[in-house]
């Protein structure tokens, strides 16, 4: 929020489990953050899988990261 409120975009990639955390925390700050989701857990992928995750978000990603 601090980033974006200085003009500075910005993206978070999320779990999927934590959809209803982002979207209480962002209704409470009154903020709407762009927001990417990938599969959970993450922390039992190998590498090979967290490769293809990323591969899969850095196009959103960018796209978010651009739009005016």
């Amino acid at each position: 929020m601090n980033l974006d409120g200085r003009g500075i975009p910005g993206v978070s990639i999320v779990t999927a489990e934590f959809t209803d955390a982002v979207d209480v925390q962002s209704r409470a700050l009154g903020f709407d953050p762009a927001v990417l989701y990938v599969p959970h857990p993450i922390q039992n992928r190998t590498r090979e899988e967290l490769a293809r995750i990323a591969d899969d978000v850095i196009e959103p990603a960018l796209e978010l990261l651009t739009a005016s």
